[in-house]
């Protein structure tokens, strides 16, 4: 899976003009699943982005973990992460999972979330959203996860 996190002192996501999903401080995670992603691999993100530490301590280093440090999860689906820009101007999108294995994954990603740390907002699948932010520091780290790493 594919996943990029940006430390937000805020974020909400909006389908349609109506907030779907608002954090104060936390992270903003977009993530793709990819079509050899399976539900393991998903409960690996979820395991990798709540360690992660990228909030500050006391002495001002990065050295606490969103749930070390009491912030929300914003999680928004987003296949384009998987873009492939080779073959010339246009993207192509191939390396992300078909729609209904990209919906169980982030999905699942969701649920594992949600039974391991609060809040937990989200966006939803599949639509057009609009996302606001603000990046905080600016920190913005990718992250793919598989089986091997």
């Amino acid at each position: 899976m594919i996943a990029l996190l940006q430390r937000v002192s805020q974020a909400r996501v909006e389908v349609g003009g109506r907030s779907v999903g608002e954090i104060g401080p936390g992270l903003l995670v977009l993530v793709c699943a990819e079509p050899s992603d399976t539900e393991a691999v998903a409960d690996k993100l979820v395991e990798r982005l709540l360690k992660l530490r990228v909030f500050s301590d006391d002495a001002g280093k990065m050295n606490r973990s969103v749930v070390e440090s009491g912030g929300g999860l914003l999680v928004v689906s987003q296949f384009t992460l998987a873009a492939d820009c080779s073959g010339g101007n246009r993207p192509s999108f191939g390396g992300a999972a078909p729609a209904a294995q990209g919906r169980v994954l982030y999905e699942r990603v969701l649920a594992v979330a949600r039974s391991r740390h609060t809040p937990v907002e989200c966006g939803e699948f599949g639509a057009d959203m609009q996302v606001h932010l603000i990046n905080d520091g600016p920190v913005t780290i990718p992250l793919v996860v598989g089986m091997t790493n």
